[in-house]
């Protein structure tokens, strides 16, 4: 069908094309469109080693690769998004073409607000115990404002910040962050998932 042929022309021959249930599995499960899902196949396969662009669909491009890509090269928060994206078993933080659809999904304009806050704070969990507690505050304040002497705050800075921050988002008051006191703050600030670290 000439369907077919258009999508098998975007992906560069029939040999790397994704099977058609498939792309119809990874519409329905994600925020992006066929052409998205096309295009993001193609340029997994171009991370891959020549060898392995045939079979994509089962390979895993190493963490270093992921991290070449324009939309993380400058992001702060780029080695927290691949652990948080990546389903790997051994702790490297390669991903596997799904998990690369996965992220590119919550990273499209089209992912609701709820879904990047929900990913936001996956990212800024950074001891993944599912709360924002000082430590991770800390981390995520130098992640923004960069590491250089010039541009990092002093420890009295830091802490009123700190405290401000859980001021006006701690609900309970129990000293951390929840997901759904930190989905209560985005809800308030729209600018928030145009900001984002998903974009």
């Amino acid at each position: 069908t000439g369907e077919a042929e258009a999508a098998r022309a975007a992906m560069g021959g029939s040999a790397s094309l994704l099977p058609r249930e498939l792309l119809r599995e990874y519409q329905e499960l994600t925020f992006l469109s066929k052409q998205e899902i096309l295009l993001a196949y193609k340029r997994f396969s171009e991370l891959l080693p020549k060898e392995e662009r045939e079979n994509a669909c089962s390979a895993r491009v190493p963490k270093s690769q992921i991290l070449t890509l324009p939309e993380l090269r400058a992001n702060p928060f780029q080695h927290q998004i691949c652990r948080v994206f990546s389903t790997s078993d051994n702790g490297d933080h390669s991903m596997s073409f799904e998990d690369f659809l996965d992220m590119l999904s919550v990273f499209s304009d089209s992912a609701t607000s709820d879904v990047k806050s929900h990913y936001a704070f996956r990212i800024f969990d950074f001891d993944d115990d599912g709360t924002l507690d000082r430590k991770d505050l800390e981390k995520l304040v130098n992640c923004l404002t960069g590491q250089g002497e010039e541009s990092r705050l002093s420890n009295a800075e830091m802490e009123q910040l700190i405290q401000n921050i859980l001021e006006e988002s701690d609900i309970d008051k129990d000293g951390t962050i929840n997901l759904s006191e930190f989905q209560h703050v985005v809800s308030r600030s729209p600018d928030f998932a145009r900001y984002s670290v998903l974009q």
